[in-house]
Order: structure tokens, then C-alpha cells, then sequence
């Protein structure tokens, strides 16, 4: 047992000698044996906040072992509630024992950590002096003097941001972190690991256990009052894995979610928004994921550039920011890095684009950090790069990581995560009033909510930018379930809005945003009642009217998407009238659908239902449609038309989202 202690010593702390009192673990319970051995795993995977509980626990079982005590100190460096803990063990051990090896560089680090910034310049110059350091502990040395020295400077001259913890209706005693807002602050999508995770808790396998991390879930708050209310989970979005929120388009109609299906290394998926659900999302298309890790993105307001971090091949090293394009085939493409500007051979990560379109923020633990990751900004050039890049300094930055950080439009408010002293939970979720320049953020926001007869509908609208020839900004829709509809205009220029419903005649609306010197805001409810265009609509005769009645509201939404989309076609997409669906063999007869077609048996995607459905598939929805119909008709009452594209079952509502489905193409 000493003998196996004493090669852990070697291995693990590389002491130059070795303490004259072994930790005497013989005399530990069994179960104490087999978790220290655990710690000691964890620890060389780097996994160091999972091996801190653990030295944890064994130090309080054992305050007087030395060895527990040093490793106890150390993994406490690396878990923000624990920096107190760090700096008081590690000084322990340093006191006993002075020629631990790397002893003082860890001084360095707890120091600066507790804002200790000469302590921690007395230790790194200390340790720097040594002459027999590997070329990476003096690199480490050098950047970690480097984080120090950044953080006395800012330090010394704060900007006037006031954090504010956000309050117990979003934080808890668990982890919330990657806050995404719309625009106007009224949405709030975020990620939360805890004891409530849909996964639960996983060792370093990925195996349920008592010691280890919790899963990412989604949830989603929504503000009223200046308060964001109690959230809830996002049922179509969480599954038993990492599931975590990481961008939210600026209307909040598009949700972006980083997943780790275990073969890609992690890739960026989107969810859109369908009435008050955000749908099962599905992986973002084009050259945006990799093979590498690809894990955070923004998207501009207009929807037709991306902003992403990734590890792929071709950058500076690490993680890196590039540059996508929205390209008309509704992929992503064009793929560009920042440049030296912006990467370095550090990690750059968490972009987020503010709605004006020019200003990017960012996250990089590189030589201009105060330590860990620190948030920056950055102004796009005319030619469409950034060059300038500026540490927004103290408070919003700390020694430890501040990363994730998003701006709502009005500039004077942002959100972002941090395990800082006085919060509720290991991580929380904070409101940083950001004291910019009035003038550094302008945007002109308007939204409202659409109506007809009194009630919240949903209708398409255009806004053209008037003083660039009636160049289309943006098409979108005001939601299906309450009408309201947002979106942001960047400064400089004239717009146009036109919104559409039904034979209503167009309401038009010109916005100035010209000359605006700081964020405007603007209220446009929009009514379709009277009068109504009185031009005559030309409808085709090789179109009968519908007359289906139903009082379902699957059929009546299946009813009205083929009105207008009945004859739109696109390849690898297809229907099938779906009439039953079971998750244990049964003896099903369909004597009443005789014929209407051959009965088929499917599985679906887990594998556990099996699907029928009757007749052939078709290419488009009309058709689909009137076999739907009729099976209706004949008895089958549960009857429904079921899309497929490319081998996958997609909502209708979504065939909408992606462009797949378009007013114009519905003849």
C-alpha cells in the first residue's frame, strides 16, 4: 500500500521529495480507498471538478493528511465557489513543504483568483526564476503572469457596470448558465444542470452515479414587470443527454442547441418556435458543423449571417470564430475565419452579434484576458472584418471565466453566467447594466402583435430597406398562437414593413432609422379588419373550394396548410395518411378503408412504435389531403396526413420555417 501511495505521489504531484509521513490509507474504510483511487483517475483526465468532491470529503475525514490537503487545495482552483479554499490549503501545504514542485505557480493562480494580484506577482516571478522549466510550465507561467497583470490594471479602473443577480425564479442551488434573450429582454432560454436533469447524473463514462456531473436540460422564462417568471423545461428540445441552450435568434423564433451525440464531437442544432412549443430540433445545414467541435453560434437580425466557434482544421489553434453565410438553397455556407484579429492560439468562443449588426461580442482566455475568459467587443470595419478589439473590463470581467455574454438591444442591459461569491447556486445567472456609451449600441426595435376581428393571428410581413432600392432586409411571421411579432433594424437607413393576411389590403408602414443617434423603440399593433381589398382575387377552376368540415384541430391545421401549400413539391419530400400507430403487436383490421390503398406497417425513429398508414406516399399535400379525407369519411376518424423529408417525419410547421413550404410556389 505505501509502495502504491508513493508511486501516486510521483505520478500525480511530482514532488521533488517525498513527504517523510505517507498517507496512511490502509487504515481508511474501503469504500474511502476506492474513492481516492477514483480522485486520483479523475485528476489525471483532467476532470477536476469531479475529483474535488472527493478530496473534498476525504479531507474532512482526514485534516491532518498533507497530501489530502494539497489536492484538495489544487482541484479548488478550478470551481469558483471553492477559490477561498484553495488559497487557504494550498498556503498550508506551501508552509509545510516549500519544494513541491509547481507549488508556487499554484500560489500564483489561488492569489489571483481572490484578487490578490502582488501575492500572485510575488509567486509566478518566483516560479518564473526557477532554471529547469519545462517549455510548457513556463508558458503556462507566463500567460497566468500575464492574466495577472491584466487583471491589476482593470482592476485599478472599473467602467461602472452593476451586476445583479437575477433572483431565485431562474437561479437555484444547481448550475444555470448560457443565458439567451430576444431582443427585447421578454424571453429568456437557458441551460440547467442539476438534480432535476432530464439525464441525470454520469461518471466520467457517461454511466449513472452518485459522483459526477449533472446533464444540460433547456428552459425557457418568460419576463413580465421587469421579472422573468418561473421557468419551465423544454420537453421537445431535453433528452437524456447534453441538451444545452446556446443562441437565440433575435425575435426569438429560432432556437440554437449544442448536442454531443457521442461520434461527432458535438454539432449546433436549431428548434423554431411553433405557436408557445419550440419543436424537436434537427441539425443545422451546411458547412457550419464539422467533424470537429462545433458549439456556440449568433445569428444576425436579418437571418442571413452566422457567427460560430469551432475546433475544425485551418484555424489559429483551439477554439476559433468564423464566419458563415445564409446561401439560397436555405444552407449555411461561405465559411470564413475571423482572423488574427480576433483568434489567436488560445480559445475564442461564446460570439454573440448584437442586433445593430456591427458590434460582436466574444469570449477569449488568450493573453488579453484578466484570466480564464474574459468578454471583449468588437466593431465591424466597412469591409466587413474587425480589426479593434477591446476587453470590456471590470466588473463584467473577473480572474475567473466570464464568458456567454448577450446584449439586449437597448445596449444598457446584458446576461451572462458566473460562480462568483454571493450566488444562489454553483453557477447563476446575472443582469450586468453595462453603463456603454449611449451612442455605442443604435437600433431601431418595433414590434407589436397583429390581429383580425379582435383576435391574435398569423401573418407574414417584409421589411425592404427603402434607401437601398427596396432591398428585402428579412421576411418573417407574426406567431400563430398570440399574434405578436419583433424585430430589429439596424441604424443608417430607411425601411419599409408591409404585412399580408388572407384578401386583407397590405398595411404598410415606413420606419426611419436614419438618423437615429441611440436605441429607439417603437410599438406597431397591426389590424386587419376593414376595409378589406376590394381587388378581385383570381383563383384557378382545375381548384375545387374545400368543403371538408371537421371540428379537429390536427385536420382543420392539415386543411389549411394544403390551401395554401397543396401543391408545392421538393425532392425528398413526401406524405403519408397515417391511420393508427401502436407500441405493442395488436390485430388491427381496416375493412372500412377497402380500397383506398395498401395498408403499410412501419417503425418509427426510436424503434418502439409501429406506424400504418394507407395508400401510397405522395408528392404533395393535396393529394395526401383527399385520401385523408376519405378514410375520414369511411370511419377511420383518427386519420391524418404525416410528412417525410428526406427519410424523417417533419411537422408541417416547420416545412414553413425552413422555406420549404412558400406562399409564392402555392399556385
Amino acid at each position: 500500500m505505501k509502495r502504491h501511495l508513493l508511486t501516486i505521489f510521483f505520478f500525480l504531484v511530482c514532488f521533488s521529495y517525498t513527504y517523510s509521513q505517507v498517507t496512511k490509507t490502509n487504515k481508511w474504510r474501503k469504500s474511502e480507498r476506492d474513492s481516492f483511487e477514483n480522485a486520483f483517475l479523475l485528476y489525471e483526465d483532467k476532470l477536476y471538478k469531479m475529483a474535488l468532491p472527493i478530496y473534498e470529503a476525504c479531507n474532512k475525514n482526514h485534516p491532518n493528511e498533507d497530501f489530502i490537503m494539497y489536492m484538495y487545495g489544487k482541484t479548488s482552483l478550478y470551481r469558483p465557489d471553492k477559490h477561498a479554499d484553495a488559497l487557504t490549503y494550498l498556503t498550508q501545504a506551501y508552509n509545510k513543504n516549500k519544494r513541491i514542485l509547481q507549488i508556487e505557480l499554484d500560489l500564483a493562480k489561488a492569489n489571483h483568483l481572490n484578487y490578490k494580484f502582488d501575492e500572485a506577482l510575488q509567486f509566478v516571478n518566483s516560479f518564473l526564476a526557477q532554471k529547469k522549466l519545462k517549455p510548457e510550465e513556463k508558458e503556462e507561467a507566463e500567460l497566468t503572469k500575464k492574466y495577472i497583470e491584466n487583471a491589476k490594471r482593470l482592476n485599478a479602473s472599473p467602467t461602472g457596470a452593476k451586476i445583479t443577480n437575477v433572483g431565485d425564479s431562474i437561479n437555484s442551488t444547481e448550475e444555470e448558465y448560457v443565458p439567451v434573450i430576444s431582443t427585447d429582454e421578454s424571453m429568456m432560454v437557458y441551460t440547467y444542470a442539476g438534480v432535476n436533469s432530464k439525464g441525470g447524473r454520469v461518471n466520467a463514462f457517461g454511466e449513472a452515479s452518485t459522483i459526477g456531473v449533472y446533464m444540460e436540460d433547456a428552459y425557457i422564462s418568460y419576463k413580465s414587470n421587469d421579472i422573468f417568471h418561473t421557468p419551465k423545461p423544454l420537453e421537445n428540445i431535453n433528452t437524456g443527454i447534453n441538451d444545452a441552450a446556446i443562441s437565440l435568434s433575435p425575435d426569438g423564433t429560432t432556437l440554437y442547441v449544442f448536442r454531443d451525440n457521442g461520434d461527432d464531437h458535438g454539432d449546433i442544432y436549431q428548434s423554431s418556435l411553433i405557436g408557445e412549443d419550440f419543436v424537436a430540433p434537427v441539425k443545422v445545414k451546411g458547412a457550419v458543423n464539422s467533424f470537429a467541435w462545433d458549439g456556440h453560434c449568433t445569428v444576425s437580425a436579418d437571418g442571413k449571417v452566422m457567427y460560430f466557434s469551432s475546433e475544425r482544421v485551418g484555424g489559429f489553434g483551439g477554439k476559433d470564430i468564423w464566419r458563415a453565410s445564409f446561401m439560397a438553397d436555405s444552407t449555411w455556407g461561405n465559411v470564413v475565419n475571423l482572423g488574427d484579429s480576433i483568434n489567436s492560439k488560445y480559445d475564442e468562443d461564446a460570439p454573440f452579434i448584437h442586433p445593430d449588426g456591427l458590434t460582436l461580442f466574444f469570449s477569449s482566455n488568450g493573453t488579453r484576458s484578466s484570466g480564464g475568459f474574459d468578454v471583449f467587443m468588437t466593431n465591424m470595419e466597412v469591409d466587413s472584418s474587425f480589426k479593434h478589439v477591446e476587453n470590456v473590463g471590470y466588473p463584467i470581467n473577473s480572474p475567473d471565466d466570464d464568458i456567454y455574454f448577450v446584449v439586449a438591444a437597448n445596449g444598457t442591459r446584458g446576461y451572462y453566467s458566473s460562480g462568483k461569491d454571493g450566488g444562489l447556486g454553483l453557477k447563476d445567472i446575472y443582469m450586468v447594466e453595462t453603463n456603454f456609451p449611449g451612442d455605442k449600441l443604435k437600433v431601431y426595435l418595433v414590434k407589436g402583435k397583429v390581429t383580425s376581428e379582435g383576435k391574435p393571428i398569423e401573418a407574414g410581413f417584409v421589411v425592404e430597406i427603402t434607401t437601398m432600392d427596396n432591398k428585402i432586409y428579412r421576411n418573417a411571421k407574426s406567431n400563430t398562437v398570440n399574434g405578436n411579432y419583433l424585430t430589429t433594424l439596424p441604424a443608417g437607413q430607411k425601411y419599409k414593413l408591409r404585412f399580408s393576411y388572407g384578401d386583407y389590403k397590405p398595411r404598410e408602414f415606413e420606419i426611419d432609422a436614419s438618423q437615429i443617434a441611440k436605441y429607439t423603440e417603437q410599438i406597431l399593433d397591426i389590424k386587419f379588419d376593414i376595409p378589406k381589398d376590394t381587388t378581385p382575387i383570381v383563383k384557378q377552376d382545375s381548384i375545387p373550394k374545400d368543403t371538408f368540415v371537421t371540428t379537429n384541430k390536427k385536420l382543420t391545421n392539415i386543411k389549411n396548410f394544403a390551401g395554401k401549400y397543396g401543391d408545392v413539391t421538393a425532392e425528398g419530400l413526401e406524405f403519408k395518411v397515417q391511420v393508427a400507430a401502436y407500441k405493442y403487436p395488436m390485430n388491427y383490421t381496416y375493412k372500412h378503408l377497402k380500397g383506398l390503398g395498401n395498408i403499410e406497417k412501419t417503425m418509427d425513429a426510436s424503434g418502439k412504435v409501429t406506424l400504418i398508414t394507407v395508400g401510397p406516399p405522395y408528392k404533395t399535400l393535396r393529394e395526401a389531403w383527399d385520401l385523408n379525407k376519405k378514410a375520414v369519411n369511411a370511419g377511420q376518424k383518427d386519420a391524418f396526413v404525416t410528412a417525410y423529408y428526406k427519410g424523417k417525419r417533419i411537422y408541417l410547421e416547420q416545412l414553413e420555417k425552413l422555406g420549404i413550404f412558400k406562399v409564392e410556389e402555392a399556385k
